[in-house]
């Protein structure tokens, strides 16, 4: 796989008037290979792995909100970034899951080619499938570089997604409490 991104690079730089061979460029199709192998590494990961060795028995029937997880990923439209924050929160039912794989799963999803829109489905769906939480609530706040640098350009401007199962989609109070939450957060820093 190495090989044929380093070549399809070499190939984009000449196409756009470049030298592939100038000094600053020669080792950018290795340096772009290897970053992209980080930036897509989601898709040597699954959702089952991640969370099924991190379910813990638990009498708790409360909300649990992880909020401000920072995430970055790639737009399948463009390839260029998109970034910003992912606020879970789910009611657990018997089980919760461990605090460090909420932010892993995001990252999981986040290092695949994706639309915000989706990136959101997929992690409120792997969080209610695999947790059997009563309800899943998720938010995400980003900036794309695909509006920002080409297009319409238009600068700090940002797009907010939410997927709501269970109880955040069936429970007006539910859902008015995690969206509380998530604004408070805004206001309060630790």
């Amino acid at each position: 796989m190495q090989a044929k991104i380093e070549e399809a690079i070499k190939n984009i730089l000449s196409a756009i008037g470049e030298d592939p061979g100038r000094e600053g460029l020669v080792l950018t199709p290795q340096r772009v290979s290897k970053s992209l192998e980080f930036l897509t590494s989601g898709y040597k990961q699954n959702a089952k792995d991640i969370l099924n060795e991190a379910l813990f028995d638990s009498s708790n029937n409360e909300m649990v909100l992880v909020r401000d997880i920072e995430f970055y990923s790639l737009c399948e439209h463009h390839l260029l970034p998109f970034f910003g924050r992912v606020h879970c929160a789910y009611i657990p039912d018997k089980k919760v899951i461990g605090l460090s794989k909420i932010p892993r799963l995001v990252d999981m999803f986040a290092r695949r080619l994706q639309i915000q829109e989706q990136l959101t489905e997929q992690i409120a769906e792997a969080i209610s499938e695999f947790s059997g939480a009563k309800g899943v609530g998720v938010v995400i706040e980003a900036r794309h570089l695909c509006v920002e640098m080409r297009g319409v350009q238009k600068g700090g401007a940002t797009t907010t997604t939410s997927a709501l199962r269970g109880v955040f989609l069936k429970d007006e109070r539910t859902r008015k409490e995690f969206f509380s939450l998530i604004n408070v957060a805004k206001q309060v820093r630790f």
